[in-house]
């Protein structure tokens, strides 16, 4: 708990019993009150390793939910238990947790609503392997975003990220996609709504346990990130209005 602020943190899993705990030992329990673990359908022993850990909060989807769903069973239990400050960390040890203090401390203290922790700040993204492909898109990605979108972040696309309850409860994240693309329909329902979103920088590892998409599906994911971007656009200039913008 921090200024009075209850500190959740969820673990959007799929197979990742290989670097679950060690993910988890790096949360720091001095600050972070509850874990929420959310594996969706694996078929490794995520769940298992889970409850010898004694994470608090263990859901486990009879139906894999997609990325997107894990995600809409992370944020609904941690508002359901009180959550007042709520970060995002994947478990497959590709972004450390030692950040959890550093991004909640911004939120508890009124700084920021929502904090991401960017790979492209600095030269974390290169520095722990990510693909050259990958940094190229992710580049092109984002400067057509920040045109679309009217903002200033460094990317759009990192898994690392914390919300204050009050943006959990404000943003439809229920009406979003179960896909990949939930993350950038989540940012756009975030400043369609006037909250403003601050950046630490994070260094970040990529080896083969970690989760990755291959490069069929990164294609797809970029094509509905512009999607995204093209929508609020027009949204913000009342030309259409999609479900997940809707105030």
């Amino acid at each position: 708990m921090i200024n009075g602020k209850k500190v959740v943190v969820v673990l959007p899993a799929y197979n990742a019993g290989q670097t679950l705990e060690k993910t988890y030992k790096e949360i720091p329990r001095d600050i972070v009150d509850e874990v929420v673990l959310v594996d969706d359908k694996s078929s490794d022993n995520t769940v298992d390793l889970g409850k010898k850990l004694g994470i608090e909060h263990i859901i486990s989807h009879e139906d894999n939910k997609g990325y997107g769903g894990n995600q809409k069973s992370c944020y609904n239990k941690a508002l359901e238990i009180g959550g007042d400050i709520v970060i995002m960390v994947h478990p497959d040890y590709q972004y450390t947790p030692k950040l959890i203090p550093s991004i909640s401390y911004i939120i508890a203290n009124d700084l920021y609503p929502v904090v991401l922790a960017s790979r492209i700040l600095g030269k974390g993204a290169l520095k722990g392997g990510m693909p050259w492909y990958k940094y190229i898109a992710n580049r092109i990605l984002t400067l057509a975003q920040n045109i679309l979108i009217n903002q200033k972040l460094s990317e759009y696309h990192s898994g690392y990220r914390a919300f204050s309850r009050e943006v959990l409860e404000a943003v439809d994240f229920n009406a979003n996609s179960d896909d990949f693309v939930f993350d950038n329909q989540m940012l756009g329902q975030i400043f369609y709504k006037g909250f403003e979103i601050g950046e630490v920088t994070c260094p970040t590892k990529y080896f083969e346990e970690a989760s990755s998409i291959n490069l069929q599906r990164s294609s797809i994911y970029g094509l509905g990130v512009l999607k995204v971007s093209v929508e609020y656009r027009l949204a913000k200039w009342g030309l259409i209005s999609p479900k997940y913008l809707k105030n």
